[in-house]
């Protein structure tokens, strides 16, 4: 996917809305301040999530970091190769790196997420 296509919440998830299921995924700005991933913790599909909560948690040498929820939803799939081949999480973030996928909420409004040229400046400045 194209980054500049996406939106992106302060935590650093990227969503990519396709009718009224998003994928989520962790920008490529997250995954390298993270360097080398040992373990990812996925959700459960069918989950129901709410917007901010912690659904999961990626881990590196260095750091384990909480994945948060861009916005409220149910968990419909999740990237289940992804905890065995973790390099495509580092490699491609934004295509074969996704992490989950959620059926929104309705009334859900993205547009509080940033759009890309909005978090590579909240990036700029971290």
């Amino acid at each position: 996917m194209d980054p500049t296509t996406l939106r992106f919440a302060l935590t650093h998830e990227w969503v990519h809305q396709d009718g009224d299921v998003i994928t989520v995924g962790i920008s490529d700005f997250a995954v390298k301040e993270l360097t080398d991933l040992v373990y990812i913790d996925l959700p459960s599909v069918g989950a129901t999530i709410e917007q901010g909560e912690t659904f999961g948690e990626v881990e590196s040498v260095k750091a384990v970091s909480d994945l948060y929820a861009p916005v409220s939803g149910e968990v419909v799939e999740v990237n289940e190769s992804l905890p065995d081949n973790l390099q495509d999480l580092s490699d491609d973030p934004y295509g074969k790196g996704w992490v989950a996928k959620f059926r929104i909420a309705d009334g859900t409004d993205l547009d509080e997420l940033m759009d890309y040229a909005a978090y590579q400046k909240h990036c700029s400045e971290a």
